[in-house]
């Protein structure tokens, strides 16, 4: 089915609902399916599908946000080359790394996601946009796929729009940073939510864990990610900085060690 084919209409009582639970009505000559926001499997399944919602209608600011905060550190640090090996995990369909790609540029692009229909759906859209795209399950990742991607000798991690609501554990997040070698970029955003005291999905506790001594923040800024379907502004925090060393979920739970 192509986007020009079937209508694509809103929750009409989207009152109340939680990011994840938010969803659109798609109806064709032969198809009417309700489908959540975040079932990406089959939002990229339609060309255009995820950016006319997400980004042409709820007005999504994410990836120019991530992507503006981390040339701004870039070009001030005295230390910065033109070498940029990027990790963009929890690529989906590729925006972000595209957008990255546009406004820095960079010598190496790498996708991971654990929706095999985003290889696709980026393939599809934006082709050649990647060095490689791996599916993965970085909360349990094996010794080869570990091998597979430290091969690239990663100096810059981004994850945008992907942490929380059980799309990206913290586990999973924990495991993508310490691929990376000290001294490498981090430049992510996460729902205000997930720092806040009464957090309990694990994230506040590891960013905390992360802050006191693994990650050296450069820029922390408040925004609106996009709207709700009620059109209530959705705000995350964005967050850039330098890795000083690997981190844990906390305590004792160590990531990294490979299965």
């Amino acid at each position: 089915m192509q986007l020009d084919d079937c209508e694509v209409r809103l929750a009409s009582n989207a009152d109340g609902l939680d990011q994840d639970e938010e969803w659109i009505l798609l109806t064709s000559e032969n198809r009417c399916e309700r489908i959540r926001l975040h079932d990406y499997g089959k939002i990229y399944e339609i060309p255009g599908l995820y950016e006319e919602v997400v980004y042409n209608r709820l007005k999504c600011e994410s990836p120019q946000v991530i992507s503006t905060m981390l040339k701004k550190e870039l070009e001030k640090s005295p230390s910065h080359s033109d070498d940029l090996r990027v990790l963009d995990f929890g690529a989906g369909n590729g925006i972000a790394g595209e957008c990255i790609a546009e406004e820095i540029g960079c010598n190496a692009l790498v996708g991971v996601d654990i929706v095999t229909e985003a290889v696709s759906a980026t393939d599809r859209d934006r082709p050649g946009l990647y060095d490689d795209y791996y599916v993965m399950d970085l909360s349990e990742i094996r010794k080869e796929e570990q091998r597979q991607l430290m091969q690239w000798n990663f100096n810059a991690l981004i994850t945008v729009s992907a942490l929380g609501y059980g799309d990206i554990p913290s586990r999973a997040f924990v495991c993508a940073y310490n691929l990376l070698e000290n001294d490498a970029w981090i430049a992510f955003n996460i729902k205000d939510r997930y720092l806040d005291e009464a957090d309990d999905s694990g994230f506040k506790d590891m960013l905390d864990n992360m802050f006191e001594g693994g990650l050296s923040v450069l820029q922390k800024k408040s925004y609106r990610h996009r709207f709700s379907l009620s059109g209530k502004s959705l705000h995350y925090v964005a967050i850039v900085g330098k890795k000083v060393r690997d981190t844990d979920l906390a305590g004792n739970d160590r990531i990294g060690d490979p299965h």
